[in-house]
């Protein structure tokens, strides 16, 4: 269980703080609404696939070179990176892994800078860059899929990115201690970036809420962690950068992003210049050396999250079809994910398999024609609901209401987008079948005004119940 801090204020003080903060409501509703507005575009960014692995030397990467900037704050290098530097040094092979969100899956947002920066750094070994970065997903998701998008190509080193999206702390070990499980020589470095609002924390010479919670992890594993966002934070306070400015703003000052989330290439840059500096510090760790893996600070943490092949565990009904996303135009964008998504178009089709664990769930494709589906959990339909503070669904085979699980959103309009889901489960081994439903979502309401222009253009593309299952997730044990 996780402790949380309460502090308690005696009625008195309370009443004073009221009186001495009028505005103290309005700043909290302001604080909520700059969440919601990160959350719509982190969730907006949701897309496809970007190639798995990249070349940085390319003419549209950018060189950069290391500011005079100097911040003690900025790399808290532990155990270092040992191993990497190792191997570098003996001129061997290497393999270097980013998996993260949006920031991660871009061009020039700091993943394409840094990984020229080591390849400059080292030019006579021959690296290859993995790119598994998948826009709007957390470390959940992250957790269900480094084994296939990563460790499967023996790594040395890996970056790990979550800190704008939902940086779930058990995620976040969960992943650790994969990597370790499947090598313990693989060296890890953990970065934070940061949105729009915790610039003014760092400049503060304080560190934003969700990053601590992610550092205590890096701490307890001796992992190195990088704040990449330092520099630009005090950049900001001596007025010499905007954080958040539209494409276009004529000014001398650095301008960071668009959007208060996403670096544009300059500040890319300032994120990639935080890593070239902590490699130059922590070059000088020799040796090597075997990660431990100590006792998990979270005992129910993503270490068992896996990610299958749909036709590798489960049985589809009879009137699935194999979609090659290679071959499909609105798919080819997945393609760097799935070598093929099972796709139903009729009701009442199943997908049935079984496992041992706590957890199931999918990585899907959403789009305007997709539907909704039934879960039925050791023969009984399952209530489906959310739970607060997560972004896991609880099913409840006890209750005979049927729950459905949409894979509409406002997000599916005239486009598709790589989703996943997750439902939590009683502990156990269990017989899961997921039905596509006849139910149609109302999908103008979902969309609101403002959207309807396509589905009033084209309401035979939405009149539809479609699914495409690209993976399917579970924390546990398949049993065959």
């Amino acid at each position: 269980m996780k402790m949380k801090r309460v502090f308690f204020l005696g009625f008195s003080c309370l009443m004073l703080l009221i009186a001495i903060s009028p505005g103290s409501a309005q700043e909290k509703n302001s604080d909520e609404k700059e969440k919601l507005e990160r959350e719509k575009l982190i969730a907006s960014s949701q897309t496809g696939g970007m190639p798995l692995f990249f070349n940085p030397n390319v003419p549209a990467t950018p060189t950069i070179n290391p500011s005079k900037f100097n911040n003690k704050e900025e790399l808290y290098a532990r155990k270092g990176l040992p191993n990497f530097f190792n191997k570098a040094k003996k001129g061997d092979s290497l393999v270097v892994g980013y998996i993260g969100g949006s920031i991660t899956r871009g061009i020039n947002l700091y993943r394409m800078q840094s990984a020229r920066f080591i390849q400059n750094m080292f030019p006579n070994n021959n690296i290859k860059f993995i790119n598994a970065g998948i826009s709007g997903t957390g470390t959940d998701l992250g957790a269900c899929r480094i084994q296939e998008q990563i460790l499967q190509f023996k790594p040395d080193l890996i970056f790990i990115e979550f800190a704008v999206n939902n940086a779930f702390e058990d995620g976040m070990e969960g992943m650790i201690r994969q990597i370790w499980k499947d090598n313990p020589f693989v060296d890890i470095c953990m970065i934070y970036t940061i949105f729009n609002g915790q610039s003014k924390i760092y400049a503060a010479g304080k560190v934003p809420s969700n990053i601590m919670a992610l550092e205590a992890i890096a701490d307890h594993y001796q992992i190195p962690s990088i704040h990449m966002g330092l520099e630009a934070s005090y950049l900001e306070s001596e007025g010499k950068l905007l954080w958040k400015a539209p494409s276009g703003t004529a000014t001398d000052k650095i301008i960071f992003s668009n959007d208060g989330t996403h670096p544009v290439e300059a500040g890319g840059n300032l994120y990639a210049q935080s890593i070239f500096r902590s490699f130059i510090k922590m070059k000088a760790h020799k040796g090597v050396v075997k990660h431990n893996i100590p006792k998990a600070i979270t005992a129910d943490n993503w270490e068992d999250a896996k990610m299958f092949s749909p036709l590798d565990i489960a049985e589809f009904s009879d009137r699935w079809t194999i979609i090659k996303p290679k071959m499909v135009r609105e798919f080819n964008q997945f393609a760097d994910w799935f070598s093929y998504v099972m796709k139903a178009e009729a009701p009442g089709e199943t997908f049935t398999f079984k496992f041992n664990g706590t957890m199931v769930g999918f990585f899907d494709i959403g789009g305007p024609e997709v539907g909704q589906l039934i879960l039925e959990v050791d023969g009984k339909i399952a209530s489906v609901e959310k739970q607060t503070g997560t972004l896991v669904l609880k099913a409840n085979a006890n209750n005979q209401s049927k729950d459905l699980i949409n894979r509409f959103n406002g997000f599916c309009n005239n486009r598709y987008r790589g989703q996943a889901e997750f439902i939590e489960l009683p502990p156990g081994i269990h017989i899961v079948k997921f039905i596509v439903s006849p139910e149609k979502v109302n999908k103008k309401q979902i969309l609101g005004e403002s959207q309807l222009q396509d589905i009033k253009s084209n309401p035979e593309k939405y009149d539809k119940t479609n699914v495409y299952i690209g993976k399917i997730l579970i924390r546990g044990e398949v049993i065959n």
